[in-house]
């Protein structure tokens, strides 16, 4: 039998290739990860939302 590790909320933001998909996992204030698995279209799309809200962003 194998080991089991335990699954911490540790780690760095990640959105691996797996099989034919993504998976984002994001770590989450108070611990675990929030997994999401996307689709290359899901993954562009939500890289465009992101950059549009950062650039729409306040200086400091």
């Amino acid at each position: 039998m194998a080991a089991m590790k335990p699954r911490t909320g540790d780690g760095p933001m990640e959105c691996p290739k797996e099989g034919r998909g993504y998976v984002l996992r994001v770590p989450l204030e108070g611990g675990g990860r929030l997994v999401v698995e996307l689709n290359a279209q899901e993954v562009k799309d939500l890289g465009a939302v992101l950059k549009d809200t950062v650039s729409a962003m306040p200086k400091k």
